[in-house]
């Protein structure tokens, strides 16, 4: 059996339409702390606009979670591709951590969210926030690194999931 070399087309998939929704979902989070406020204390009347601002954040959230999730059983059924570079070596270790803090943010950030909002749990809502902020963090040097290796290395690594194998 010869070594993945690349992802699938579920897998490309995955990838992009998750990333998609958590950038959503960052762009319209301003506004959920007062939203959570308004709905614990019992407050109506929220306008329009910010009920689906409200509603878009939960929901996207919720499917960032069960995305995830089927993205980890996709990933143990077809494998991925190693990290190009020496097996063992510093980079190849921290692309691995880096990968798995992604992957375990993916799903506590919105399961921290949905015991927040459904559980009307403030003492869940700060790590919420500082997880995403974290998670964000990790996204952006994990994009920055796969442009990176594209461009400046030209290993071909970004094609990996930009073409189906």
């Amino acid at each position: 059996m010869s070594a993945k070399t690349g992802y699938n087309g579920l897998q490309i998939g995955l990838h992009w339409l998750i990333a998609a929704l958590i950038c959503t979902n960052y762009l319209v989070s301003e506004g959920m702390e007062d939203a959570f406020d308004s709905m614990v204390e019992g407050e109506g009347g929220a306008e329009a606009a910010s009920a689906l601002v409200t509603n878009v954040h939960v929901y996207v959230g919720l499917a960032v979670l069960a995305l995830a999730v089927l993205r980890l059983i996709v990933r143990f059924a077809s494998g991925a591709p190693g990290a190009p570079g020496v097996p063992g070596s510093l980079g190849v270790m921290l692309a691995g951590l880096g990968h798995k803090a992604l992957y375990l943010l993916m799903i506590l950030v919105p399961a921290l969210g949905a015991i927040t909002w459904y559980g009307k749990t403030e003492t869940t809502a700060d790590a919420h926030v500082i997880a995403m902020n974290v998670m964000m963090l990790l996204a952006l040097g994990h994009a920055v690194i796969a442009i990176f290796h594209q461009y400046v290395l030209k290993d071909g690594l970004l094609a990996r999931m930009v073409r189906p194998e």
